[in-house]
């Protein structure tokens, strides 16, 4: 198990989920994880029950990530009560499912804000903090559908496949300085952003998939928790795909 103690983790949508898996994974080994969560604060006072004995490596924090101000004053909290940070994990995410012919321009919007631009404003701010560290790891967390690309989720996979990029070019812009900058590329994983696929679309799904199952969050966490580690130091500007070889 790779080793967080004395790091400082931020997991975006990290109270359920891949997110919920990736933050639990985090605090297994080690880390102080600092998750936010948008609207659902029932989840995530039950993620913080169901983790009670790493409490005091707790901290849950209510943040719409497609906010740039909250955004800007989240940061601001991290710099008081923590002064600095090593891992940012962006994987706050939505689906707003429709036929681009039929999908409403606010579901548009909703999408790319949340998965693409949410992403931008929390990388902005975190590299000026990890640039004076001269050490980061940042991991996106992306997904099959920017290169799968199904019918019914132009958006979805438009700000997927924004956010593969956008990892590149940071990944060039802050490697000097110690960061790397990568994207994890979950396939189907069994979680509840995608309990409302009906029954005969999910069994066209699986039979897609050689492993002939859906991924668990565990096996995305590991994956991220990788990226993050001080073993990964020469891999930066990647996106590693968890599909089970779609």
């Amino acid at each position: 198990m790779y080793d967080f103690k004395e790091q400082t983790v931020i997991v975006t949508g990290g109270t359920r989920g891949i997110g919920r898996g990736i933050a639990e994974s985090f605090l297994k080994a080690g880390a102080k994880v600092v998750a936010t969560y948008s609207t659902n604060k029932a989840a995530a006072a039950q993620f913080k029950h169901d983790n009670r004995q790493f409490a005091e490596n707790i901290d849950i924090q209510k943040l719409n990530v497609a906010k740039y101000e909250e955004v800007e004053k989240f940061f601001k909290y991290i710099d008081v009560n923590y002064g600095s940070f090593e891992v940012l994990v962006n994987n706050a995410g939505i689906r707003k499912d429709s036929i681009l012919a039929m999908m409403k321009e606010s579901d548009w919007h909703d999408v790319i804000n949340v998965n693409l631009a949410g992403a931008f404003f929390m990388c902005k701010f975190a590299v000026k903090i990890l640039m004076r560290k001269r050490y980061g790891r940042i991991v996106n967390v992306s997904s099959v559908m920017e290169r799968y690309a199904f019918e019914g989720q132009a958006n979805y996979a438009a700000s997927k496949a924004g956010l593969s990029a956008l990892t590149k070019s940071l990944s060039k812009e802050v490697a000097t300085r110690g960061i790397t900058v990568n994207c994890v590329s979950p396939g189907f994983v069994a979680t509840e952003l995608i309990q409302d696929i009906p029954d005969k679309l999910r069994e066209s799904y699986l039979s897609r998939i050689p492993l002939r199952r859906f991924g668990s969050t565990e096996e995305i966490a590991a994956c991220v928790l990788f990226l993050a580690s001080k073993e990964a130091s020469y891999v930066t500007g990647s996106t590693l795909e968890v599909s089970g070889g779609l």
